[in-house]
């Protein structure tokens, strides 16, 4: 039967098959005329009545813009379902202002996010990148003797961001015997309370914890937060992991720093963003572990972002509420 709603797909071309199970597009053709092996890269080369009947656009990585130019093309879109993260990138604010409704699988991406942060965050509070050097050096390692503080048990984490994945890592964190620490200025005490944290300044929070996690969007106010006087406030033997964004830190004194051996970082994302020069100390300091950008979703996790999208799709077309909704007013501080 030919279906009278129309969709389309708006993202790099090699995208969809990643994004999509057979299942999933399956599920969405039997809503939706879509031709779910085929992206739109630039609407400038589409036909205009095609464009004028697609009601939902599944956009991902690589989508083209869409601004008033586009959306005049658009006279039925209902919907822009981003099977990704932040929508900043290739939504204009127009597009709120027509009504279209706007999802986001941020919250779905924040998952993997978080996995990777608790690995990091226990195995840094074991001290096993240190274990593993010493290891590697040669010989028996007492580790008693080298390893008397480390260990999980009443540890203090901090947590810079109660952002959704700063929500989901502290969830994760729960059934662990560590104290957690958290700075973000928009959480009040009850709710810090609600969360099982202790609220703290920034700096405070550098100073006092053996583990700190970034979880903060990147954007002009929090641009270099941690920097130069900051980084020197980080405890001697502590971890910085870094999921969030590069330019959260000044990358300049942090390479400095970490030359110095004082303290470790487990970086996932960098200022430049990755790939790293070839010749960065990042990449080589013993006390670094640098992965180029791997903690947000990757392989079959893909998956999960696509049948988030399609979920919404058949929401929309049913006239249930959508998941991952975005606002306007969420646009500006979303990272």
């Amino acid at each position: 039967m030919t279906q009278t709603r129309c969709a389309a797909l708006a993202m790099a071309a090699d995208l969809p098959p990643r994004l999509l199970t057979p299942a999933a597009a399956a599920r969405l053709g039997s809503v939706y005329d879509v031709d779910a092996a085929r992206t739109i890269r630039d609407f400038s080369n589409e036909d205009d009545a095609a464009l004028a009947a697609v009601e939902v656009l599944i956009t991902g990585w690589g989508s083209p813009r869409i601004d008033a130019g586009v959306l005049a093309r658009l006279p039925n879109l209902k919907g822009v379902l981003h099977a990704a993260g932040s929508v900043r990138g290739h939504l204009d604010p127009v597009v709120w202002d027509r009504g279209i409704v706007v999802t986001s699988a941020a919250q779905v991406n924040a998952l993997p996010v978080a996995e990777y942060a608790l690995a990091m965050i226990l195995l840094s509070a074991k001290e096993v990148f240190r274990a593993q050097q010493l290891y590697r050096s040669g010989g028996r390692v007492d580790t008693l003797e080298e390893f008397k503080d480390a260990g999980c048990y009443g540890r203090r984490v901090g947590l810079v961001g109660a952002s959704s994945i700063g929500r989901r890592v502290l969830e994760l964190l729960a059934p662990f015997d560590l104290e957690i620490w958290l700075h973000d200025p928009y959480v009040s005490d009850a709710e810090a309370d609600r969360l099982g944290v202790r609220l703290a300044g920034l700096d405070e929070l550098l100073s006092a914890c053996s583990v700190i996690s970034l979880h903060a969007p990147l954007l002009d106010s929090t641009r270099h937060m941690i920097d130069a006087r900051r980084i020197n406030l980080i405890r001697e033997g502590a971890t910085l992991i870094n999921t969030a964004r590069g330019g959260l830190v000044d990358h300049g004194s942090l390479v400095t720093a970490l030359a110095s051996g004082r303290f470790r970082a487990v970086l996932d994302t960098t200022d430049p963003e990755e790939p790293l020069p070839h010749g960065s100390p990042l990449l080589h300091l013993d006390n670094v572990v640098a992965t180029p950008h791997v903690a947000g979703a990757l392989g079959n996790e893909l998956f999960r972002l696509g049948d988030h999208a399609v979920d919404n799709a058949v929401r929309l077309a049913e006239g249930r509420e959508l998941v991952g909704a975005v606002t306007s007013t969420q646009l500006q501080t979303m990272a």
